[in-house]
């Protein structure tokens, strides 16, 4: 299966997903309703790819003027095919692929790091909700997750964190978080 980058500096550009149904890529139509919302935050950011796949996301961001893009993946197929689209694209300076589990990951990093975009796409079958909780962690103040999910049941919670926006695309919902910048901390008591 082959996926389109929609716009930048790559778009109309084809990349390769996994064969068979390990990983579901978003759709062309999702990903576009996504990146026009986004607008033009994604130019410089530091972005997370989490739950990878194909890492589609990541590259559509890197395409679009992002500064770095980090790729969790744990499926070893998906893994592979993430460093040979981020070879087929040139992009492999600014591109780290981390071949582990998402929650594996954050138990062994350093929690300093932050990103100003994170796209948390864990499977429809078990969307991970405390694992996906624990990445809103990694925001920079004023930065955004965007989570893919089903749309069964309630999308995760974290102080500091609010949703601003939750569409639903036939059966990929996305809901969108931003944390919020503490104004105390930023100016003074």
């Amino acid at each position: 299966m082959r996926v389109r980058i929609i716009a930048g500096e790559f778009g109309g550009r084809f990349i390769q997903a996994p064969p068979g149904s390990t990983t579901h890529p978003m759709g062309e139509r999702v990903r576009l309703a996504m990146f026009n919302s986004l607008g033009e935050t994604v130019r410089g950011a530091r972005v997370l790819d989490a739950f990878a796949g194909s890492g589609a996301i990541g590259l559509e961001c890197l395409s679009r003027g992002a500064e770095l893009a980090v790729f969790v993946e744990r499926n070893r197929v998906a893994q592979r095919v993430i460093v040979e689209n981020i070879d087929l694209l040139g992009v492999d300076e600014k591109s780290i692929v981390i071949k582990t589990t998402v929650s594996n990951w954050l138990e062994s990093m350093s929690l300093t790091e932050k990103f100003d975009i994170i796209f948390a796409d864990p499977p429809y079958h078990n969307p991970q909700f405390s694992t996906v909780s624990r990445l809103m962690g990694l925001l920079k103040p004023g930065g955004c997750m965007i989570l893919s999910h089903p749309g069964i049941g309630e999308v995760p919670v974290q102080n500091g964190i609010v949703v601003v926006d939750n569409r639903s695309y036939g059966e990929a919902h996305l809901t969108r978080f931003r944390r919020e910048i503490d104004l105390l901390s930023k100016h003074g008591p």
